[in-house]
């Protein structure tokens, strides 16, 4: 099944250009508008100002990492993007980790190595939600 995002505006944060490229890739592939940063201040800056449809972040990154990040998205005011919808990638994929994450603030938790049809098909997902 063939998965389109069209006109849907997501977030990327990754410290890794690597994975920055390759989920940039797969997502403009499937019709989506991608903005990638490297940092999670970054990506706070930017959150606020572009309001993505949908947030799309590593939760391992050096200094600042996801839950920092998830943890100042959901503290702001709605109309200044706290209510974005989120997923996190990680390798960490215990129940516990999984609840962590969701506590957090995350509404979808993605396991590396990432399926590729699975994270399209949250990303649309997320972006349904108001």
């Amino acid at each position: 099944m063939d998965q389109r995002l069209p006109s849907v505006h997501v977030l990327v944060v990754d410290d890794s250009s690597e994975i920055r490229e390759i989920l940039t890739q797969l997502l403009e592939q499937h019709g989506a508008r991608v903005t990638a940063v490297g940092t999670a201040e970054h990506a706070l800056d930017l959150l606020e100002r572009l309001r993505p449809d949908v947030l799309l972040s590593d939760l391992e990154m050096p200094e600042k990492n996801g839950y920092w990040l998830i943890g100042r998205v959901r503290a702001l005011a709605p109309d200044r993007g706290g209510l974005t919808p989120a997923a996190c990638l990680t390798g960490s994929a215990s129940p516990e980790d999984r609840a962590r994450i969701l506590r957090a603030g995350f509404q979808y938790h993605i396991a590396k190595p990432i399926d590729p049809s699975r994270l399209v098909g949250i990303v649309g997902i997320l972006a349904l939600k108001p």
